[in-house]
C-alpha cells in the first residue's frame, strides 16, 4: 500500500455561504474556480473546487456551502489546519493583503524552520501559509496575484488529535515516515509523490471533541495515480481491519472513504480522469456541472441555488 500514497489530493470543508466563500478564495486567497458543481449527496448544495490552474492534486481546496449552517466548534478529532505552500520571501506580500482584507487571526511564527502565516477564513477555518520550495509548481494568475508570490498548492495539513499515537501508525502504514517533533506537534512526511507531503499530528489529551459546522473540514483525500492502485489500497485497508466504503465515482476522481482512529474522516482518490473532463481548461470552474443522475432536474437545481456573483 505504501508505494501508492502519492501526498494530498484535496481537502473538503463546509461553509455557511456560497458567495463569501467564493469570494474569499478567488479574490482574496487568489485561486482559480475549477468546479462549480454540487454536493452528489444534496444536489441543492453547491460543491464548490479552488485550485491552480488546472486543478492539479494536491492543489485542490473544496467546499459544501450548506446556507445558514452553524459554525462547528475546534476540537481535537478534526483537521485543524489546512497549510498552503507559497514561495519563499512571499509572507510580507501576504500578510499586508490579508490584514487589508480585514482577515481575521493573522499570526507569523515557525514551525520545524519553516516561516508560515496563520489566518482564519471567513468561517472561522484554520489556514496557514508556509514559505516552500514550489518544486516546479505554478501559481494561478488570474485572479491578481502575481507567480512570484501565488499560492502554489497545499504544503500538508495538521490533525488535533487527543491520542496521535493510532493515527501515526496509520500514517506510516500508508508510506509517511516520523519526521520532527516540536512541542506537542509530530511531524508525518511521504516522498516519491507530489509536493502537498506533510501530515502534522498535534496532541492535545485535555482538548474538547470537535463539533463540525461551518469553517470544519468535512475530509482529508489522498491521493493514488489510478484505480488500480486505489484497489490495492482498498484491499490493504480491508485486510488491516478498516471499514472502507466501496468505490464511488465522483465524476473527477473515483474515491473510497474510512474513518481513521482520531475520527478523521480519510479519502483514497484517483489522479484520473481530472477536470477537464466535461469543460476544456480555458474556462474550468465556469458553468454549473451535475451528475448524470441529476441533468433531467437541472431547471429545478439551479432554482434552489444562489447565483455566484
Amino acid at each position: 500500500m505504501e508505494k501508492h500514497i502519492k501526498g494530498l489530493h484535496h481537502i473538503t470543508s463546509m461553509a455557511a455561504n456560497a458567495n463569501q466563500n467564493n469570494a474569499f478564495f478567488t479574490q482574496t486567497l487568489g485561486l482559480r474556480r475549477v468546479k462549480k458543481t454540487v454536493n452528489f449527496d444534496a444536489p441543492e448544495v453547491y460543491h464548490l473546487y479552488y485550485g491552480d490552474e488546472h486543478g492539479t492534486p494536491g492543489s485542490v481546496m473544496t467546499y459544501f456551502p450548506f446556507g445558514h449552517m452553524p459554525r462547528g466548534a475546534r476540537g481535537t478529532g478534526e483537521v485543524g489546519v489546512t497549510e498552503f505552500a507559497v514561495p519563499t520571501g512571499s509572507l510580507g506580500f501576504w500578510k499586508e493583503r490579508l490584514a487589508n482584507e480585514g482577515v481575521q487571526g493573522l499570526r507569523q511564527d515557525s514551525f520545524v524552520g519553516e516561516a508560515r502565516l496563520s489566518f482564519n477564513g471567513p468561517d472561522g477555518d484554520s489556514f496557514a501559509l508556509v514559505e516552500s520550495d514550489p518544486e516546479g509548481r505554478l501559481a494561478w494568475t488570474g485572479s491578481g496575484v502575481d507567480d512570484s508570490v501565488g499560492i502554489l498548492g497545499f504544503h500538508g495539513a495538521r490533525f488535533r488529535l487527543r491520542d496521535a499515537a493510532a493515527t501515526g501508525e496509520l500514517l506510516r502504514f500508508m508510506g509517511y515516515e516520523k519526521d520532527e517533533t516540536e512541542g506537542s506537534v509530530t511531524r508525518y512526511r511521504i516522498e516519491g509523490g507530489n509536493a502537498a507531503r506533510t501530515i502534522d499530528l498535534e496532541e492535545l489529551p485535555q482538548a474538547n471533541a470537535a463539533r463540525q459546522g461551518s469553517g470544519s473540514v468535512h475530509h482529508i483525500a489522498f491521493a493514488v495515480e489510478d484505480r488500480a492502485a486505489q484497489a490495492e489500497v482498498r484491499k490493504a485497508l480491508l485486510d488491516t481491519g478498516y471499514q472502507v466504503t466501496p468505490v464511488i465515482d465522483r465524476d473527477y476522481f473515483w474515491a473510497i472513504y474510512f474513518r481513521t482512529p482520531g475520527g478523521v474522516l480519510f479519502e483514497i482518490a484517483t489522479n484520473e480522469p481530472g477536470f477537464d473532463r466535461d469543460e476544456d481548461t480555458a474556462h474550468l470552474g465556469e458553468a454549473l456541472k451535475l451528475p448524470e443522475r441529476y441533468r433531467p432536474f437541472r431547471d429545478q437545481i439551479e432554482a434552489r441555488l444562489p447565483e455566484l456573483a
